[in-house]
């Protein structure tokens, strides 16, 4: 039986017997799990007691492994970064690769006693997904190899490999690392996508685009981690979905104006037009317009607000006029035309790049399967509650989604505690009905990466 903690644990105890075995029967993708962040404590634990490395570095791997023990506490979702150092440190050879592994891929394919009658594995098909690490002890081909040496011991059906590149990775790293996942896709590996994973914070998704475009052409699925706290931009997730990626991770903080530009389900808030070129003609929700963006309830309103004050204090800093011109009402008034012109053409710009030929919007294909990790985002702390979770939106939308663990090491669950956040009765979960939760577990199947991509 899995070892769970906080809110899953909790959600699944309060659930009868009979929806406990009903949710492990259900077949089930996990499409994101992160290996380093999967591994099982008691894997972590062998794997300390064979190191031996610098005082400093053992100090950091007890004081990890401790916190793992009684159970992780964090403030935001940047403390969780702050513990991979140490897990890197543990995973450094080819052999405790192999280890951690062979580990993971036990916890979530081969038949458990999980909290219910059946004995049964925790998921149906995983995608699992790891960053191609080079250490003194190998190269990212060889940690590629090493993993996949482990993947394809399982069947085809079951296990998966996507190969993540880490935000902060140069520009070299990310054409190395794409190329390597291609290489051995050809080869016949069993490498079906390409993930952009890290720090929020860090890296110019833009640079990143034109190797995620080659991913793609190369016939590899792609995810990228999005819109994951406040610190990430609107052209951060705009050079992103730039890309269309087949899935999109957390995605807790996507705007309203991107979904408008982007997802083709996904009704329009403050607009009745069906689609963004009925919004470009429309009088009251017209993209290239200011009369139209100054409404409160146009979806793109906040952007252009927020363009526009940046624009019109520069104007204002920036000119060279005297005090006593600036005093004039003219002088404002030409501040505020050239705010609303500019603001506009960046919307314009925006809504350019939305409807070039890598954004299926307009024609209504665009649908991004969305990968919603429940425990991983309350216990980061980037949604309040269950109640508040963005699930609600796409649930209501019926757009789709994923149920996925994320890092089960750190976050203390399982595929079968996430499920039963979404079956147990609230507060403790979303109280969704048995119908509602086969759907879910379908539109994650049907989200793989093993089908084909166009």
């Amino acid at each position: 039986m899995s070892e769970i903690a906080g809110p899953a644990a909790a959600a699944l105890a309060s659930l009868c017997p009979d929806d406990v075995i009903f949710l492990q029967s259900l077949p089930k993708a996990e499409l994101h799990a992160h290996l380093n962040g999967s591994i099982p404590i008691k894997t972590i634990l062998e794997l300390a007691q064979q190191y031996s490395p610098s005082s400093a570095q053992t100090t950091e791997v007890a004081d990890t492994i401790e916190k793992l023990r009684s159970g992780v506490i964090l403030n935001d979702i940047f403390d969780f970064f702050s513990l991979m150092p140490a897990i890197y440190a543990l995973t450094s050879t080819p052999e405790a690769v192999a280890t951690v592994t062979r580990g993971v891929l036990q916890s979530f394919l081969n038949p458990t006693g999980d909290g219910g009658e059946l004995n049964s594995p925790q998921c149906t098909y995983l995608e699992l997904r790891t960053t191609p690490r080079m250490t003194a002890h190998m190269t990212r081909e060889r940690y590629l190899t090493v993993v996949l040496d482990e993947i394809e011991m399982y069947p085809a059906t079951q296990a998966t490999l996507i190969v993540s590149v880490d935000r902060r990775m140069s520009d070299l790293d990310v054409e190395e690392c794409i190329s390597l996942a291609i290489k051995m896709k050809n080869r016949g590996r069993r490498v079906v996508g390409i993930d952009v994973c890290g720090d929020p914070r860090s890296g110019d998704m833009q640079s990143f685009t034109q190797h995620l475009s080659r991913a793609k052409s190369a016939g590899l699925g792609l995810t990228v981690h999005i819109a994951e706290s406040t610190k990430n931009t609107t052209e951060d997730s705009l050079a992103l979905l730039s890309c269309r990626p087949d899935r999109l991770g957390h995605a807790t903080f996507l705007s309203d104006e991107l979904k408008a530009l982007f997802f083709a389900d996904i009704p329009q808030p403050g607009t009745e037009c069906d689609s963004l070129s009925e919004c470009a003609t429309s009088t009251t929700a017209n993209p290239h317009t200011p009369a139209g963006l100054r409404d409160p309830s146009h979806p793109l309103h906040d952007r252009f607000k927020n363009l526009k004050e940046g624009y019109f204090l520069r104007f204002v800093s920036d000119s060279t006029e005297s005090e006593e011109t600036k005093a004039h009402i003219s002088f404002w008034a030409d501040a505020e035309k050239f705010s609303e012109r500019a603001a506009v053409k960046d919307i314009e710009a925006m809504i350019k790049q939305a409807q070039s030929p890598n954004n299926a919007r307009l024609n209504g294909q665009y649908k991004p399967c969305m990968e919603i990790c429940l425990s991983s985002n309350l216990l980061c702390k980037t949604v309040a509650s269950l109640d508040a979770h963005h699930i609600r939106y796409y649930l209501k939308n019926d757009h789709p989604i994923v149920i996925c663990t994320d890092d089960a090491l750190f976050f203390r669950t399982s595929c079968l505690g996430e499920y039963s956040l979404l079956l147990a009765q609230p507060p403790l979960g979303l109280g969704l009905s048995r119908d509602d939760v086969t759907r879910i577990a379908r539109m994650g199947m049907d989200a793989a990466f093993l089908i084909p991509r166009d």
